[in-house]
């Protein structure tokens, strides 16, 4: 029983906390940024407005999670981001392969209930400020379901609200809106007539309930949606969530402070379409679909843009810019829509692409003039183009984890972001990324901190690629194909044709320009092979002039032509259909206007499994085209880029194994692991249904001995890193690994390390 005499006014509850790094904003951006720095010591504050983690991924919004790979729609090869996003994807993966965005939610959660270096304060708004000077001492915020005010005292911030709360609290520069083309050079900068911003999009879901459901709008639904929506002949009446993303307005208001008129004119919108679906009678098949869900909070894409050290700008994603300091990539298009939205006249979006996965450099991660404020999200340094391609949540959630690290690093030199953006310090970050399978691009993420490469390697065996066996049918070219070969190569594959009359298969090879790309651009040579009615066996001279990349083997188009299939999954092999991508580019081709500052090419897209197949083939002489050697556990990137970059055990080796062993004992902490999770398949959250539960490529158990010791087992693995931890009481002088892929495919790494 709890009295209170009557009083004078009275004040909240407040509770004073502390860490090392208070993160504002729980979407994923600043979920994945916690994750990062509680995995390396740090105490974390993540602070979310919201009942929920996620952001616009959560149930609340319900948007899929996509980064480079673009829905598989553009040339960025296995381009998928790794570490902590990538997790939660695989995750996601198996337990929800209906793609409910509620059980996104639950996944979320469990990733950060995981790590007890987390505070979570859900339902809870920042709203003040605390400086000391151009540094950010703490944070006020109240949550209303509690009725309670904190104080959150940190050594470092990292805002991840999206909107920017605590870059405008504190002081921090930022800019909102659309940069004049002069001013970085961007000829893709929009004028007045397109507008300055991108808007909001609210979804809605249906259902099939089995019977007719009539439907009555509410009196605010938008009337007349025939005259003010031009997209209206193009409506569905089953599309729903993600594919509504058109449903979008805004970007001519304030996107902050003007939000709730969005969302109103927004659900007017929503509930207009939907009585136009179910009342206009142009669509009879919506008779038994009832509106099962409408949000209640719009996806918001775009408000205040922090400004860092460096302003990403569309140079560094057209042409790729190699930054010293990059730690992180994207690879989504250049993604801008008309302010108007969904009344435009305008197509829904101006989509444009690079020829690949491009780099984010650090300096575009902090304030510029707040000492100790890390920016994420949708307000990284970028400018309004730019911003256009790194806004997406995957690349977001990758910037966290960077941020979140580097968080890490800044509290245990005592130094600022500033300073680890150095060329002295910038290594040790992009070596603690990798560790943890976080992708730098163009780095060596075995070369540093790595015991490993100290020791010799013994592996029970190598797959050299001689042939892939002919043992899954025919594939009918009716289209152009492509299968990918790493170089160097000099070499003559055997490829069995079936044609159905007398014709002609041509044949092209053709290089990327950038090895690390995989446009096809440049044509190496061409080849015409007559064929007679039935079975034939094509001989395909191979080369890549010497160099260590990408072939692509073209098989144009010929309706009376098949090449052989084969079942065969190999790391770093994937068969590419020349075409675009409904969701990405209807064209086969992008074609860019004079002066827009972009390039023109073709799109090559894989087909997911159980599609895609790669072509079946038999080497000369039974020459390897390729060695999937050992060497690649103790080198290079970890993943394919321009070659596998892989070690691969036989076929017949179903328990393979490897064995570290140095001249003298050496301690250790961590033996790393690092399987292949096929990152060339986007593994979109919701909505879409993927083929496997479980990666067909990854190691899926094993034991892992110390001196001969048993220091660990595993057993249905589904993720991409595994980290076993070597006896704490003794240095260690031999590990062994035993591995088994239980899918059926070959025991596959990308890597190994120990510290």
């Amino acid at each position: 029983m709890i009295l209170e005499d009557a009083t004078g006014p009275r004040g909240l509850k407040t509770v004073t906390l502390e860490a090392g790094l208070v993160v504002v904003g729980g979407g994923l951006s600043g979920t994945c940024a916690a994750i990062a720095a509680a995995r390396e010591g740090v105490k974390v504050l993540l602070v979310q407005d919201r009942p929920v983690l996620g952001g616009n991924a959560s149930s609340e919004v319900r948007l899929w999670i996509l980064g480079a790979t673009s829905h598989g729609g553009n040339n960025n090869r296995w381009a998928r981001e790794g570490g902590i996003i990538n997790e939660i994807l695989m995750e996601n993966q198996f337990r929800n392969s209906g793609g409910n965005p509620v059980i996104v939610d639950t996944i979320i959660q469990d990733w950060v209930a995981r790590e007890s270096n987390i505070t979570v304060l859900v339902n809870t708004v920042v709203f003040h400020a605390e400086m000391d000077g151009n540094r950010v001492k703490e944070v006020h915020a109240f949550n209303s379901q509690n009725g309670t005010m904190y104080h959150l005292r940190g050594s470092y911030f990292a805002d991840s609200s999206g909107d920017g709360i605590l870059v405008h609290l504190t002081g921090a520069a930022y800019r909102m809106g659309a940069e004049e083309a002069s001013e970085f050079d961007e000829p893709m900068a929009p004028g007045d007539d397109y507008g300055a911003l991108l808007g909001h999009s609210l979804y809605f879901y249906s259902k099939d309930v089995g019977h007719p459901v009539d439907y009555v709008a509410p009196d605010f639904a938008l009337r007349d949606v025939e005259k003010l929506i031009p997209r209206y002949r193009n409506f569905v009446a089953s599309e729903q969530g993600c594919s509504l993303w058109w449903i979008e307005w805004g970007g001519r208001l304030d996107t902050i402070h003007q939000s709730e008129e969005i969302k109103a004119e927004l659900q007017k919108v929503v509930y207009g379409v939907w009585d136009y679906i179910k009342n206009s009678g142009n669509f009879p098949e919506s008779a038994n679909l009832t509106l099962e869900w409408v949000g209640t909070i719009p996806g918001k894409r775009e408000s205040r843009r922090a400004e860092g050290d460096y302003i990403m700008r569309q140079r560094d994603i057209i042409e790729q810019i190699e930054h010293e300091d990059n730690v992180s990539h994207g690879g989504w298009s250049i993604d801008l829509h008309p302010a108007d939205g969904v009344f435009s006249q305008r197509g829904g979006c101006n989509q444009y692409h690079a020829k690949g996965a491009y780099g984010i450099p650090f300096r575009s991660m902090y304030s510029r003039n707040i000492d100790n404020l890390f920016t994420n999200g949708r307000l990284l340094s970028a400018s309004h183009v730019a911003f256009g391609s790194t806004r997406v949540m995957a690349t977001s959630s990758a910037v966290g984890q960077a941020i979140g690290t580097a968080a890490s690093l800044c509290i245990k030199q005592q130094i600022t972001p500033r300073a680890l953006a150095d060329s002295q310090h910038i290594g040790r970050l992009k070596s603690r990324l990798s560790a943890n399978g976080h992708f730098v691009p163009n780095y060596d993420a075995l070369k540093d901190d790595n015991l490993a490469r100290s020791a010799s390697l013994v592996t029970s065996s190598e797959l050299a690629l001689v042939s892939l066996p002919h043992d899954a049918g025919w594939k009918p070219l009716v289209a152009d194909y492509a299968q990918l070969l790493p170089g160097p190569l000099d070499h003559v594959i055997r490829v069995p044709v079936l044609a159905d009359v007398d014709t002609e298969l041509s044949v092209e090879l053709r290089l990327s320009q950038k090895a690390s790309n995989h446009t096809p651009e440049a044509l190496v040579s061409s080849h015409r092979f007559a064929l007679s009615k039935g079975e034939n066996h094509i001989d395909i001279p191979l080369t890549t002039k010497g160099k260590a990349q990408y072939l692509f083997v073209c098989f144009l188009k010929n309706e009376h032509v098949s090449v052989g299939q084969s079942n065969a999954l190999l790391t770093g092999l994937v068969l590419v259909k020349k075409g675009g991508l409904k969701q990405v580019s209807t064209q086969a081709r992008q074609e860019a206007p004079d002066g827009m500052g972009v390039d023109s090419f073709d799109f090559w897209v894989p087909e997911r499994r159980p599609k895609g197949k790669l072509i079946a083939f038999a080497s000369d002489k039974h020459q390897p085209l390729h060695v999937f050697a050992k060497e690649n556990l103790l080198n290079g990137p970890l993943r394919p880029t321009s070659g596998p970059n892989a070690w691969i055990a036989s076929r017949e080796d179903k328990d393979a194994t490897l064995a570290l062993e140095w001249p003298t004992p050496v301690k250790a902490r961590t033996l790393f692991l690092y399987a292949d999770c096929d990152y060339d398949h986007p593994l979109e959250s919701v909505q879409y249904h993927h083929h496997d539960r479980v990666m067909p490529h990854l190691v899926h158990e094993g034991e892992i001995l110390a001196d001969g010791e048993v220091i660990a087992r595993f057993a249905d693995n589904r993720h991409a890193v595994l980290r076993v931890s070597l006896p704490d009481d003794r240095p260690v002088q031999r590990l062994e690994a035993h591995l088994r892929n239980n899918q059926g495919q070959p025991v596959a790494l990308l890597g190994l390390r120990v510290e």
